[in-house]
């Protein structure tokens, strides 16, 4: 399958606002007016609960169906100083869950261990063995986050060895609901919360929220904000809604952390706390805490998280820089070695699908991805070992992942995701017969397509436009991210005054451009391939941010795309 090496995107600009939503939202400035009714508002009162990130309907965690009846079970156990295992899982969203409900169980005299499973030994989830080990230790009470909305067998085993378990998702349930004691999840069928979508960490949230409620005056649920906003950023919870609200309020609490772990991972990260932002978590702070369960166990992320140790929290921020190295090095190595294994097999395949006994099977996801990004196709990577295979994958928007998996639900002995993410365990025997099938759909829905990514911009945008203030009004739409996205411009035939390319192998691209009184710094990542294509006047897709490098600030162009004028959109 060749790159094409001409323009592989498409931009389109969305349209502008109704003569009504102009008049509606006269009070704001022309370029914030436009980006507001791009996200959906078209009120002067809709916009100001949006820039201001507050949530329009009631939030009480007493809603949530279960709430009670594990409030109750907790205070039981409380008191009787039952043994409570607080089971998460080995991602970002799953380990500040369990760092948040384990941090304020204790606070509250309870007698709880956290658990997190490996993912190579363990899998995903609600684990059999686990519980019957965690049993046998002297637990009577099981409550799991981030996990087990579709752990039905799990859940009767707990059951059986005397557990009693307490279940707070935020999956996807199936037909069947687990049959535990109790179960938070929003998506679970007659459940009157309104905010569907929150991550593991915001479920967890609110279960500390109506803890703090029954125990009023022991612990303030907003001293947790900083991890939450964590666990919802890393986990791609959309930023809309309650979610925005927790975000925006927990990168307040970041900036005055009381979590030593924290100060000493942003420390390495070279990142300020006092000025940290959703980015920073998603490509900073995210990747290192999860790069502890993609290569050996989360518990050391965990741990970090927990501890007030000084020494100790600069030692396990050492070793997660160390291992988010080594999972930065694994990724490109099993992305090189996949992408060959796929194109060897079948060099125009609608989906590339490789597996290996020596890939990593906590980093094939992230392989995958970057094979999506290249060649904007459906891509599934997995470790193969000796009886069965165990795959991720990845996905683009006109191909839904999991509900192909779900027309191949007779090949698989598991699987689950979402329309863009998804995993899968398959029997080596099942493993060509799956290949066949699941490129045979690819071929089927993807056929006589435009496979091009596409780049959306909220408007045209002369250079003169882009002033400070404009900087100011654009702070307004933090915390952006997976479902509230920056704003994006578009500017025309602007000349370039220089072009360079920087970074590891020239992945960079750095240009000064001009529209002949007004001139700017532009930088765009991974972009460096576009370099010697690049003179006279080109058309530039960017965002609008000021950079801040060695204690200077500057006004500066973060190129998406950028195409020599004239080429069509």
């Amino acid at each position: 399958m060749e790159i094409p090496d001409n323009h592989r995107t498409r931009w389109v600009i969305l349209p502008p606002l109704t003569p009504l939503a102009r008049q509606n939202l006269s009070a704001f400035p022309p370029i914030l007016r436009q980006i507001l009714y791009n996200r959906g508002f078209a009120t002067d009162a809709e916009a100001r609960a949006y820039l201001r990130a507050e949530v329009l309907f009631d939030t009480s965690p007493w809603l949530l169906t279960g709430m009670e009846a594990a409030v109750k079970r907790l205070e039981q156990a409380l008191e009787a100083r039952e043994g409570i295992v607080v089971y998460g899982d080995y991602d970002v969203d799953g380990v500040t869950a369990t760092a948040i409900l384990t941090d304020v169980l204790r606070r509250l005299g309870g007698r709880v261990r956290p658990y997190i499973p490996n993912r190579f030994e363990e899998g995903y989830g609600l684990n059999a063995e686990a519980l019957e080990t965690l049993a046998s230790e002297g637990a009577q009470l099981v409550v799991s986050v981030d996990c087990g909305i579709r752990s039905y067998l799990e859940a009767r085993r707990a059951r059986a060895l005397g557990l009693d378990l307490i279940i707070t998702d935020h999956h996807e349930p199936s037909s069947l609901i687990p049959e535990a004691f109790a179960v938070i999840n929003p998506k679970q069928p007659g459940d009157r919360y309104p905010e569907k979508d929150l991550a593991g960490v915001g479920i967890a949230y609110k279960l500390v929220q109506a803890l703090s409620e029954r125990f009023a005056g022991r612990f303030e649920p907003d001293e947790y904000l900083d991890l939450v906003a964590l666990g919802t950023v890393a986990d791609l919870a959309p930023l809309v809604g309650e979610n925005r609200s927790l975000v925006r309020r927990g990168l307040q609490q970041l900036a005055q952390t009381r979590w030593q772990g924290l100060f000493s991972l942003a420390n390495l990260a070279g990142i300020s706390l006092k000025n940290v932002t959703a980015t920073h978590i998603a490509f900073m702070l995210g990747p290192r805490l999860n790069a502890a369960g993609r290569l050996e166990s989360a518990l050391d992320a965990l741990h970090l998280l927990l501890t007030q140790d000084v020494f100790q929290a600069g030692q396990l921020a050492q070793k997660l820089e160390i291992q988010n190295r080594e999972r930065q090095a694994l990724t490109r190595k099993i992305q090189q070695e996949a992408e060959q294994l796929a194109l060897a097999e079948e060099p125009d395949a609608p989906l590339l699908f490789a597996v290996h006994p020596e890939f990593n099977a906590g980093v094939v996801g992230l392989a995958a991805a970057r094979l999506v990004e290249m060649y904007y196709r459906p891509a599934v990577i997995g470790q193969r070992g000796e009886k069965t295979t165990r795959c991720s994958c990845r996905s683009i928007p006109e191909f839904n992942i999991t509900a192909a998996l779900d027309r191949c639900a007779d090949l698989l002995m598991q699987h689950g995701g979402h329309a863009a993410a998804a995993g899968f365990t398959v029997r080596n025997d099942n493993l060509d017969a799956l290949s066949v099938r699941l490129k045979t759909i690819a071929r089927e829905q993807l056929a006589g397509l435009d496979l091009r990514p596409t780049l959306t911009a909220d408007m045209e945008v002369q250079l003169a436009d882009l002033h400070p203030d404009l900087l100011k009004y654009l702070r307004y739409l933090q915390p952006t991210g997976y479902g509230n996205p920056e704003a994006v411009f578009v500017t025309r035939g602007v000349q370039v005054k220089a072009v360079r390319v920087v970074g590891s192998e020239n992945k960079h691209l750095k240009l000064v451009v001009s529209d002949g009184r007004l001139t700017f710094d532009a930088i765009g990542f991974r972009l460096g391939h576009l370099a010697d294509r690049l003179a006279g006047q080109v058309d530039i897709l960017y965002t609008f941010e000021l950079n801040e490098y060695n204690g200077r600030s500057s006004l500066q162009l973060n190129l998406k795309d950028v195409k020599p004028s004239g080429l069509p959109d």
